[in-house]
């Protein structure tokens, strides 16, 4: 068997070396330029390292392990991947003729232009497997990857967020799913293929990987107390029962902004 590997930040040697010893196999390092190149592709890194190379292994259609071994590691975990040592046991499962592939779905963002501009033909589309966020996210996620890796990997995302919620002002956002509706101070508009981001934030606790169906999961406009008791419950996927936070399932969505969102948003 022929297999790609593709590498994340770091010394991971000692993790490669563990998936080689199984089984009879030719490994090759860095994405396969083509199908024909590979039968499967491993990915030894976090969602940051899965989302750099996920147009590739999409055009691919290859099966892809992922080992998780990012600061976050979300995804892995939305495919019950917990651990280098459960990604081996899927491993070897996979080299010895086990029948354990599945499909899930990916979110697809298209970009349209404003409104009374012609640009021609929309952007191509971009991927996401985990969650495509606008607003607050955004500048907390910014903060958090300019941190060293441990402190990534040790709660940098809640290190990084009272910061924020001091200083971010709400957006005027629309998001429309089943029916239209006016443009709205809002905090966090999220688009969630599986249920977290941010190194365990449980923002879709509904989501799943084989539905169909982004969850979208809107914060409106409250006061900076009200938000800071928000936070913590989102680790736990509690934070639904804020009369603040709309929840709701659809196979697709649009987000429209007065202006511009000032920096482009992280999609994992």
């Amino acid at each position: 068997m022929r297999v790609a590997a593709i590498l994340g930040p770091g010394n991971l040697s000692k993790y490669v070396e563990k998936f080689q010893r199984v089984g009879n196999s030719e490994w090759t390092g860095g994405p396969s330029g083509s199908s024909n190149d590979a039968d499967a592709v491993l990915v030894f890194g976090g969602d940051g390292t899965v989302h750099r190379h996920l147009v590739q292994l999409v055009s691919l259609a290859l099966p892809v392990l992922v080992v998780p071994c990012g600061s976050g590691n979300d995804f892995a975990r939305a495919l019950k991947l917990r651990s280098v040592r459960e990604s081996l046991a899927a491993w070897c499962q996979f080299a010895t003729g086990g029948n354990n592939v599945r499909t899930i779905d990916l979110g697809m963002i298209k970009k349209f232009a404003p409104a009374g501009e012609n640009t021609g033909a929309a952007t191509p589309p971009h991927y996401f497997c985990c969650v495509a966020g606008a607003g607050i996210d955004t500048e907390i996620a910014r903060r958090a990857n300019a941190l060293p890796k441990w402190f990534r990997a040790h709660g940098g995302y809640a290190l990084c967020a009272p910061g924020e919620f001091l200083r971010f002002k709400p957006l005027s956002i629309k998001v429309s799913v089943k029916n239209e509706g006016p443009s709205k101070p809002t905090i966090l508009a999220a688009f969630a293929n599986a249920p977290a981001y941010g190194g365990g934030m449980k923002i879709a606790p509904h989501a799943q990987l084989n539905d169909g169906k982004l969850d979208v999961c809107i914060v409106r406009a409250m006061g900076r107390a009200k938000l800071f008791c928000l936070f913590p419950t989102v680790y736990f996927g509690k934070h639904l029962g804020f009369s603040q936070v709309e929840y709701a399932q659809a196979e697709s969505a649009r987000l429209e902004t007065e202006s511009p969102l000032p920096h482009p948003s992280p999609f994992v």
